[in-house]
């Protein structure tokens, strides 16, 4: 991924016109990106671009992330399960529920080794600025995964400190894990913006890793990974959040976003996409999302009032984001 001289990057070769912004029916520009997509089999389907190009999955990935933990000892379910996959909104709830999964394993907001931050939500933000709030690890949105790290070690009888280490034992079951689930061994190891380990994927891979989760028998570490994101999407992401609204509109969907616009998902029967936005934007995601259920028959108002993205003018819909999915 990384250029070399003149060449073109091979994500870069591999993007194609994935979705387009209009205005007053005017193009005004376009997003282009990788759709990978694979049946219930994990086998790939017709998608957009080149789905086995390496790419960085970021918060993507927190849903196999969980899933090593799980594997690792981890005992957690239901809310706070979500909340380790999540990259939350940082309201009062979140943080709570943080601060709860810290508690379990004896441990404190002090043992957070992520990056400090203000919460991700908007009006969570708003808030922690007009109170004089300092940036915190406790408050990024990464945190439920961090503390869920924490917790594993505990349970797992690993050293705490240093549980970021690409070399620490969690790390390297995570790495295994995301080989194990994605069938791709991680090309690359790097650092993510909350200074965990990212290890990169391609497209097809993490959408092959969600339809294992997605249709992972109840009580495995798969499983338990996908019920508590199907019961609680709002720990998941948060008020207003797109991730959220999307899986609120469909039942059973197991869905995470992830930075610089990558978001996977998957329907309970396996079926599965992975989407990454080339120029980082989150804006069409939501509108590829919405594109792809509706076209296996998951769609229905509230799919479509979730995958609707306007583009204003003078506070008013002059626009739409729209989905370029014919090949």
């Amino acid at each position: 991924m990384r250029p070399t001289g003149s060449a073109v990057p091979p994500v870069l070769a591999g993007a194609v016109p994935l979705a387009h912004v209009e205005r007053a029916g005017e193009v005004e520009s376009v997003h282009l990106g990788i759709l990978a997509v694979v049946g219930p089999d994990g086998a790939p389907l017709p998608g957009r671009g080149g789905a086995d190009t390496p790419f960085l999955p970021r918060s993507a990935l927190k849903p196999v992330q969980a899933v090593a933990m799980l594997r690792a000892g981890l005992d957690l379910d239901g809310e706070l399960l979500a909340l380790a996959c999540a990259s939350h909104s940082g309201e009062p709830g979140h943080v709570a529920g943080v601060r709860r999964i810290l508690d379990g394993a004896g441990l404190t907001d002090a043992d957070l080794d992520n990056t400090p931050d203000l919460p991700l939500g908007t009006e969570a933000a708003a808030i922690a600025r007009a109170a004089g709030t300092a940036p915190s690890p406790l408050l990024q949105n990464c945190s439920g995964k961090h503390a869920a790290m924490l917790a594993c070690c505990v349970a797992a009888g690993w050293p705490v400190r240093g549980y970021r280490d690409p070399g620490h034992p969690l790390q390297q079951l995570v790495r295994a894990t995301i080989a194990d689930l994605t069938g791709v061994d991680p090309h690359v190891t790097t650092v993510d913006g909350c200074g965990a380990p990212l290890f990169g994927c391609t497209p097809a891979g993490l959408a092959r890793a969600f339809g294992r989760i997605a249709v992972a028998a109840p009580g495995t570490p798969e499983g338990r990974v996908a019920a508590a994101m199907r019961a609680h999407p709002w720990w998941v992401g948060g008020t207003d959040r797109s991730v959220t609204r999307l899986a609120e509109a469909v039942p059973g969907l197991v869905a995470k976003d992830g930075a610089e616009g990558v978001l996977a998902a998957a329907l309970p029967d396996g079926r599965a996409f992975a989407v990454t936005v080339l120029d980082g934007a989150v804006r069409p995601l939501p509108v590829l999302a919405a594109a792809v259920l509706d076209g296996w028959g998951a769609g229905g108002p509230a799919l479509s009032a979730a995958g609707r993205v306007d583009v204003l003018g003078h506070g008013l819909p002059v626009g739409r984001v729209h989905a370029n999915l014919a090949s």
